[in-house]
């Protein structure tokens, strides 16, 4: 359908569209058809082309992390703009855009410093589910559904705030793109902006699934000379070992604590560390896989709401840096279009680290190949 009969047809209108909504933690997504009201002032209706399936959807299926029900989760979108509310103008009907679960308002304190990038008004760490004027777009059955980080993906339309969309190459392919949004920035940004991985340097990556393989991949990118992967699946590891990792690690066939095998491997410890699984126990293996003088853990993985990080303060004595980001600390409007101009220009290739593609009525079917570890990246397609 071209963007000019799309518009025309649905402008400032109500759309009725399915969308798989989550309406209790622990159950299946159920397809429904919703409506999806139009957008507001400094609003967005975009039409989905494709979403990835992230680990943190999942989380918060299992109840780990904190979200109001009913709601329609995904957060790694790519679709075309449908229509705008008054005063957008960073886009316009027809674009190519990506969605952030992470906006960027070029305003606050956090977006305007050189190396900040997480905007006072995320929706992450206290999710409302609401749009920023405290209401929602979507309802199903007369009730209504919460958003998902300003974001919800799982749908055949979404609303989203201005500061949270960016166009993207106009030669971006859009069913591969959309994890640009989430897994593949998540997993660069770690290596690139928060640790800065070396030429030459070692690496270890706890947790080899959709985030810690795009770590993988951008720790090669960076010259690392040796890469091991940790994890307790080892049917990930012939993937892992095809995107970089040179060792592979399962702490359950270890009759010593994975950190100090580590160790034990490189003589000294890592001079990079990244825990990509949400673990406690894994952070903290992460940090003590670090060599003891420079090494630096950085921590990706979400931890369930109201977890508590604890380990002696001597680890850190030495010179040990404990860090973390989101979205890599990418600005996420200004730089993520960046790469996918990059991946278009075949800078680098981001293809393999999606490993499952199905039609948008399977959605659950992805959920399962995610939690089973068969997939390190499952893509939707929302076309007919």
């Amino acid at each position: 359908m071209e963007p000019d009969s799309l518009t025309t047809k649905t402008s400032g209108n109500v759309i009725t569209c399915r969308a798989a909504v989550a309406w209790t933690t622990n159950a299946p997504l159920s397809v429904e058809e919703v409506t999806v009201d139009p957008p507001k002032a400094c609003e967005v209706r975009v039409k989905i082309i494709s979403s990835g399936i992230c680990g943190t959807d999942n989380h918060i299926l299992e109840g780990k992390m904190e979200t109001p029900f009913p709601v329609i989760l995904g957060h790694e979108g790519a679709g075309i703009v449908e229509s705008i509310g008054q005063g957008v103008t960073t886009v316009k009907p027809g674009d190519k855009v990506l969605m952030f679960p992470l906006p960027e308002c070029r305003e606050c304190i956090y977006c305007l410093h050189p190396k900040g990038n997480f905007c006072k008004k995320q929706n992450i760490l206290s999710p409302t589910g609401l749009m920023l004027d405290g209401t929602s777009r979507f309802t199903c059955r007369g009730k209504k559904i919460y958003h998902l980080q300003g974001t919800s993906t799982f749908t055949e339309y979404t609303v989203v705030d201005e500061i949270a969309v960016a166009t993207i190459n106009d030669r971006a392919p859009m069913d591969t793109v959309c994890i640009v949004s989430c897994e593949v920035s998540t997993g660069f940004g770690a290596v690139f902006n928060t640790a800065q991985v070396t030429p030459g340097s070692t690496c270890v990556v706890f947790g080899l699934g959709g985030i810690g393989s795009a770590i993988v991949m951008a720790c090669k990118l960076s010259g690392a000379s040796r890469i091991i992967g940790v994890d307790i699946d080892e049917q990930k590891f012939p993937r892992a070992r095809a995107l970089g990792v040179t060792d592979c690690l399962n702490p359950k066939k270890l009759k010593k604590p994975v950190q100090k095998v580590v160790k034990e491997m490189t003589g000294v410890g890592v001079d990079f560390a990244f825990e990509a699984i949400g673990l406690i126990e894994t952070m903290v293996s992460a940090l003590k896989s670090c060599n003891r003088s420079s090494g630096v853990c950085v921590i990706m993985g979400v931890a369930p709401t109201g977890s508590q990080l604890s380990f002696d303060p001597e680890v850190l004595l030495p010179g040990r840096t404990l860090k973390s980001s989101v979205l890599g600390g990418y600005k996420t409007r200004d730089d993520i279009p960046k790469l996918v101009t990059d991946y278009v220009q075949k800078k680098f290739n981001i293809e393999p680290l999606i490993t499952h593609r199905l039609p948008f009525p399977e959605i659950n079917e992805g959920f399962k190949l995610l939690r089973e570890g068969k997939c390190i990246r499952c893509v939707l397609s929302m076309r007919p």
